[in-house]
């Protein structure tokens, strides 16, 4: 086992890791708002007070705040969380109201909104395109290589030379899928469609439940099926082939995402397995000290989670705005303030709940409550 890096490495990979990815995800909003005539008058990473920055030439603010787990931009007119203009809006003079956020158009408002999540879902995309033109892709055929006896796969009655063709109906093309459906749905029963002597045959079967530990010790629950591949197979991916790559591994992990976030909210995943900046800096410290590569691969996989979680139609979240917009379109008028008000405050609230249950997640995970009770006891 591999000793965890120090606080002083976590912070510093953490910041390495989380600061560009705002930079990219605000500057996202900055250029699409630019594009469309909006004059942004702060452009801030962190927030709480400002520690240093820079007034440019056409007036807008570029600071660091105190406080490095976010940025914002705010555009002109912008003038409160649910992007409401106030009176002082209503008594700009004419020219200066054209170049406010609330005097553009909805299509425009919803470019200038959506752009952030999506270059980060870009830099995703153009990151794991690079590590499958260095590395290649895995195309390993999903036919059955192994069965270890005892586990979910012999007593469902699979058998080698047996190719998987579909997971609950989902159709499987290569074995890492496999790998890929069971390691989040340990303890779950499926349904594998599976081609075998011409015939096409079903088995039901219950994952099993794995417990380990990584190199940093590190514990993790994931699903495994109990088979093995035959020969892998590893194909290279040239310059021009590289984007879709990227793109379908990035798809490949939002599924993911989603199918986990669906298991915590039905109760089929524990609370406790959601973290924040704590747990965070924890994994970006231990991946900085593993190399380029894994670090690398990390800021991929944070990028894309900063991208899907910013999309979310929770009010105080990119897509909370436009969701709204969408309401908007439909009706052909905005919601009124004060519904717009209150479900920002809703909003507000879930994220302010969601953070002390991160927190206190990410506390645990770093041993203080066990400490503590050490200590008391």
């Amino acid at each position: 086992m591999i000793q965890s890096p120090g606080v002083p490495m976590a912070v510093l990979a953490f910041l390495c890791a989380i600061g560009p990815l705002v930079f990219i995800h605000e500057m996202g909003h900055y250029l699409a708002g630019r594009l469309f005539g909006v004059k942004a008058e702060a452009f801030s990473i962190g927030f709480g007070r400002e520690i240093v920055g820079v007034t440019d030439s056409r007036g807008t603010r570029w600071k660091f705040g105190w406080l490095p787990l976010g940025g914002y931009v705010r555009f002109a007119g912008d003038m409160n969380p649910a992007s409401q203009p106030d009176a002082a809006w209503l008594a700009l003079p004419a020219a200066e109201r054209a170049r406010t956020f609330q005097a553009k158009p909805l299509w425009q408002r919803a470019i200038i909104v959506a752009a952030g999540p999506a270059i980060n879902l870009i830099l995703a995309v153009l990151i794991l395109a690079g590590f499958a033109h260095v590395y290649g892709v895995d195309r390993t055929p999903a036919v059955i290589g192994t069965v270890i006896a005892g586990q979910p796969g012999a007593k469902a009655g699979l058998q080698p030379g047996d190719r998987i063709v579909a997971i609950d109906g989902q159709p499987i093309a290569a074995f890492s899928e496999v790998a890929r459906y069971a390691l989040i749905r340990p303890g779950e029963a499926v349904t594998l469609r599976i081609a075998r002597g011409g015939q096409t045959l079903t088995r039901t079967l219950a994952i099993g439940t794995v417990h380990q530990r990584d190199r940093f010790g590190n514990a993790y629950r994931i699903g495994r099926i109990g088979i093995g591949s035959g020969e892998p197979v590893l194909a290279p991916v040239g310059l021009i082939e590289a984007p879709a790559a990227g793109v379908r591994m990035t798809a490949d992990i939002i599924s993911g995402t989603l199918a986990t976030l669906g298991q915590i909210i039905s109760g089929r995943r524990s609370i406790d397995e959601l973290g924040g900046p704590i747990r965070i800096a924890k994994i970006s410290g231990e991946q900085m000290a593993l190399g380029l590569p894994a670090f690398v691969w990390l800021v991929a996989m944070l990028s894309i989670n900063l991208g899907f979680i910013n999309l979310l139609p929770v009010p105080m979240l990119d897509g909370g705005h436009l969701f709204f917009y969408a309401i908007e379109a439909i009706r052909r008028r905005p919601l009124e303030p004060q519904v717009q008000e209150w479900a920002f405050r809703g909003g507000l609230a879930a994220v302010l709940a969601l953070m002390l249950i991160v927190t206190f997640n990410d506390l645990s995970a770093v041993g203080l409550w066990q400490r503590l009770a050490g200590l008391i006891g």
